[in-house]
């Protein structure tokens, strides 16, 4: 793989590699906003641009060649799928599960097939953009095949007569349905994750963690929101009995005649609507529900 024409970077400049396109683009730019890594210079239509961290610049790469600009220096960090990482086998290490583009990658057939389990392949012809993988799975079960590498598509290739199964990501399984392929076995799960180049890890650190630990409080606050009331002191125990929180919640006095205490908590998103009606029966009044931008543990 030859090296794009990257410019010399400046002493303590940690360069992160992401991706430039592809079904993890979108939600891998709205974490970096999020964690307030905002890009300037243009962003995605810049090969390098930088960030509103003067210590931070961000590459924009193909997914599947990240891997390899992390083990070779080119970039200090890179976010990408783990079975981009597996695929291309580069020496980086993992420091974050990111939680986004949750994707299996499995072993597919035509509906119509009479192919029932991955031994029936034998001697067949599987089209994959994840060489690599495939053929690291089909020998460690001794089974023989012919791997057609693709760049795209991979689905059409069976009905095309160019293989006879496929082995390709599959998020819904909504892709796979609509072209009347089937799943007969799953070999992987893959997130999108953060690794680091080893090196940079040392030289580095204190500008890693920092990014690191911005991109985990982003994760940390993802269905979470925040929730403020009043309550009678004498309710604080029957509204401590139905909220929940991360360690308990948080009791204030509050400068009032009623004799009232503020309760906080960070709760999950997806419970408040029955939460609601529940601290309302037990005493609480003055509610409000925020949302939660970050959460540093």
């Amino acid at each position: 793989m030859s090296k794009p024409p990257f410019r010399q970077r400046e002493a303590g400049l940690v360069r992160l590699a992401i991706p430039n396109k592809g079904r993890i683009a979108g939600p891998v730019n709205e974490l970096l906003e999020k964690s307030g890594l905002h890009l300037i210079d243009g962003g995605e239509r810049r090969l390098v641009t930088r960030t509103r961290d003067p210590n931070v610049e961000i590459l924009f790469a193909r997914p599947i060649d990240i891997p390899e600009y992390v083990a070779s220096g080119v970039a200090d960090l890179g976010i990408t799928g783990k079975d981009m990482v597996m695929e291309r086998g580069s020496a980086v290490e993992q420091i974050l599960d990111l939680q986004i583009g949750r994707a299996t990658l499995v072993v597919a057939v035509p509906e119509e097939s009479g192919i029932e389990v991955v031994a029936d392949l034998d001697g067949a012809r599987v089209a994959t953009e994840f060489p690599s993988i495939t053929r690291s799975f089909f020998s460690g079960r001794g089974i023989a095949v012919t791997i057609v590498t693709v760049g795209g598509a991979c689905e059409a290739t069976p009905h095309l007569g160019i293989a006879d199964a496929i082995v390709d990501l599959s998020s819904s399984g909504t892709t796979l349905r609509t072209n009347h392929l089937r799943v007969i076995e799953k070999i992987l799960t893959s997130t999108t994750i953060l690794v680091a180049n080893p090196a940079a890890l040392a030289t580095r650190k204190e500008k890693i963690d920092e990014l690191t630990l911005a991109l985990e409080s982003v994760i940390s606050a993802k269905g979470q929101c925040y929730l403020m009331m009043n309550v009678h002191r004498s309710a604080l125990p029957d509204v401590r009995k139905v909220l929940p929180g991360l360690s308990g919640p948080t009791v204030m006095d509050v400068a009032s005649d009623e004799n009232l205490v503020a309760v906080h908590a960070v709760v999950k998103e997806d419970r408040v609507y029955q939460l609601i009606n529940q601290l309302k029966r037990a005493g609480a009044k003055d509610i409000l529900v925020m949302p939660i931008e970050r959460i540093i543990r």
